[in-house]
């Protein structure tokens, strides 16, 4: 599909009916609205007996990826946390973990690494000067990861959920593959599913999860397993249930929620042909916003990539406004909107990016946070 057109953008708004009201949602990283046809399909499920639940199929093409590899749970948060609890290492081993990270992808690691004895090693990003005033955006370099002989396990985020920065996950796994192929690569998709279509075969990660409730789906996660690093999985199952896939495995025989998988096809079926109007639509959104923060005389401090180019952000937007609290600010524009515009402040569970990465405090940042369904015109 080309670049999406007006009339385009009302098909897209009609088809989620939170956006039929007054208000304007600036706040899609905490949750996107939901698809009309995702809560038909949930409702049809609940209400219809002997439904085919094609949703598996459908979650796992979606991805590129197979039904024996992928498993459902309530949150990424709960997916990384079982995921930790089946995988075994030696003493001393290393995981290599970064502070730019939502806490779901290291807390969980963390744990691990308590649990048998492993080293942890960081991943610090550095913060370059600026090269636009007012911008401040910290960078890995990707080309030369801190991988030693003894890296086991490597944790990052795709795309940040302050800063919107896109990692280049498929070059670096390549670059892994180089310097130590026993090294396995789990990365959190949380804050990039909604913004780009995941191939997970072609990026080459050995893990990879996200969250359907954040791309306009039931409140269900997911997470994928290639099949060299299932096969070290032990399984967290009875011992007289199957162990092969990685529901079995993981799974904890949780029959997950069957109505909200059976909603994912209406997901699939909607985003698949709209990926580039999507991307597109996203670029101009971000590059409008980002214009009109720069253009503020220098009373805003943007954190991560100032310009728009899609190639290296989406269009999660970050920023502190001087002389302001993020609190005072947000709720400023509520009361000056009577509440129908929603945006956010805080840390997002991405604690140490903010206070270690960044130098804030729990007052975090104002954090504006689109999808392809907003338009231009509710920026200005």
């Amino acid at each position: 599909m080309p670049p999406f057109t007006p009339e385009d953008i009302d098909s897209v708004r009609a088809s989620f009916p939170a956006l039929s009201g007054d208000y304007i949602f600036f706040n899609t990283a905490a949750g996107s609205q939901v698809l009309g046809s995702v809560a038909d399909r949930v409702r049809d499920y609940l209400i219809t007996p002997n439904l085919v639940n094609d949703g598996y199929k459908a979650a796992a093409d979606f991805i590129n990826a197979s039904p024996d590899e992928i498993v459902f749970g309530s949150s990424a948060t709960q997916l990384l946390h079982n995921l930790s609890h089946a995988l075994s290492f030696s003493p001393e081993d290393e995981i290599l973990l970064c502070p730019l990270d939502h806490e779901s992808n290291i807390a969980p690691w963390l744990a691990l690494a308590a649990r048998q004895n492993l080293k942890i090693r960081w991943w610090h990003p550095q913060l370059p000067p600026e090269d636009q005033p007012g911008c401040v955006n910290p960078k890995l370099d990707l080309t030369n990861p801190p991988i030693s002989p003894k890296t086991r396990l490597i944790c990052l985020t795709h795309t940040t959920n302050i800063l919107g920065t896109i990692h280049d996950i498929k070059s670096l796994s390549a670059k892994i593959r180089l310097l130590n192929p026993q090294t396995l690569l789990c990365v959190d998709g949380v804050a990039h599913a909604p913004h780009r279509r995941i191939d997970v075969k072609d990026l080459g990660v050995d893990f990879y999860v996200f969250s359907w409730y954040k791309l306009f789906g039931p409140r269900i996660s997911q997470l994928y397993a290639g099949p060299c690093a299932r096969a070290q999985l032990q399984s967290m199952g009875h011992f007289f249930n199957p162990a092969e896939s990685l529901d079995d495995k993981i799974g904890l025989a949780g029959g997950w929620c069957q109505e909200l998988i059976y909603g994912i096809p209406a997901v699939v079926e909607y985003l698949t042909p709209r990926w580039e109007g999507v991307v597109d639509q996203e670029e101009r959104l971000q590059s409008v916003l980002l214009g009109l923060l720069a253009g503020l005389d220098g009373k805003i401090t943007i954190y991560g990539e100032w310009c728009g180019d899609a190639k290296v952000r989406v269009p999660t937007v970050s920023f502190r406004v001087r002389g302001w609290k993020s609190k005072d600010f947000v709720e400023a524009i509520e009361r000056e909107t009577n509440g129908r515009v929603k945006l956010s402040w805080g840390t997002y569970y991405s604690v140490r990016l903010a206070k270690e990465v960044l130098g804030l405090g729990d007052d975090g940042v104002v954090r504006v946070s689109l999808a392809h369904y907003n338009t231009g015109k509710l920026l200005r």
